[in-house]
């Protein structure tokens, strides 16, 4: 059995953790971090894990119990993974990142992206993972079968919508439910954090248009929905049937990626809990639409740390994470 421990053990995401890992055949729960819950058992903390009892433990904790080989998921934010990485990484511990701290080139100090979709084979060889975020995760997965387009694509508009859980769980005033109730709030007006990381990839597919990220807050408790849309050179002619079956090979042996059929779009609903992602595809006056829905808790945070573990340690990707589907029009 494979140890894994959390840092940062007290958030959304690390909750989703905890219950996808508890029931991985191949992995036993370690030591939990959180400093704001040191002493607390985990069902105190999180009411929807009534049956786990463990208790968090305090800052430092995981440093002390992570060995050789152990797996050590940074849930915490950037600051917290810049000050823990290297040192967890030097006694030999395996790392996945889900904060912000090494997803960029320049910051990765050796971290590889953990889009299996994009990257599976390097991250079948890593012992450090910066896992994509949610915002930046259903973008991608929108953009990924378009590579073989990118010299007919002149613009890039991302729309893309959270429920209230992707602000964490000590959120800013503008994202307490109270607030964000009965409105579809944009933020981000003056340029989004995530904008940088969605370009870098865009890049690396050879796409080189100008993307605009615009990104809202709506009152759901999780989900994410990007409405891509994007615009071609001139004379280019929409073949919906030939992108559609560029979605379909992208995803072939992709066990979470779905593409719906007809104009069916994405069901948030559907996808809570899960590590599915759903595509749909859409084109009208010129432009081609790509809706892209995921669980921002799931494929957009836990579970995809969790696919990329398997993917790390070798395991079938859908190992705890509930599916054994692969990438089918539904």
């Amino acid at each position: 059995m494979i140890a894994a421990h959390i840092v940062g053990a007290s958030g959304y995401a690390a909750a989703e953790l905890i219950r996808l890992l508890d029931r991985h055949p191949d992995v036993a729960l370690g030591t939990l971090e959180s400093e704001s819950g040191a002493g607390m058992r985990v069902c105190d903390v999180f009411p929807l894990l009534a049956t786990f009892r463990m208790q968090l433990a305090g800052s430092g904790a995981v440093d002390a119990a992570a060995q050789p080989g152990d797996v050590v998921f940074l849930a915490g934010n950037h600051e917290v993974a810049h000050a823990r990485a290297a040192s967890l990484l030097a006694r030999g511990a395996r790392v996945i990142d889900l904060s912000d701290a090494f997803r960029l080139h320049e910051r990765a100090n050796g971290a590889v992206y953990g889009l299996p979709e994009r990257y599976r084979d390097a991250l079948a060889h890593a012992n450090f993972i910066a896992n994509p975020g949610c915002y930046v995760t259903a973008s991608l997965l929108a953009l990924l079968p378009l590579a073989p387009y990118a010299n007919d694509i002149t613009q890039i508009v991302i729309d893309a919508k959270s429920g209230i859980t992707g602000s964490g769980r000590r959120p800013a005033l503008g994202a307490m439910f109270a607030e964000v109730d009965g409105d579809v709030r944009a933020y981000g007006l003056e340029g989004h954090r995530h904008h940088a990381e969605i370009v870098q990839e865009a890049r690396a597919l050879d796409i080189t248009a100008p993307i605009f990220f615009s990104p809202h807050v709506v009152p759901l408790k999780r989900g994410i929905l990007a409405d891509v849309y994007v615009a071609f050179r001139p004379g280019f002619v929409i073949d919906l049937a030939a992108i559609r079956a560029a979605v379909a090979r992208t995803y072939a042996g992709s066990p979470f990626v779905q593409l719906l059929d007809g104009v069916r779009p994405p069901y948030l609903p559907a996808l809570e809990g899960t590590n599915d992602a759903q595509i749909a595809l859409a084109a009208r006056d010129g432009l081609l639409h790509v809706m892209s829905g995921i669980d921002n808790l799931g494929k957009g945070a836990a579970g995809q740390a969790v696919q990329n573990l398997n993917c790390m340690l070798g395991f079938p990707e859908d190992r705890a994470l509930g599916t054994d589907r692969t990438a089918l029009e539904r």
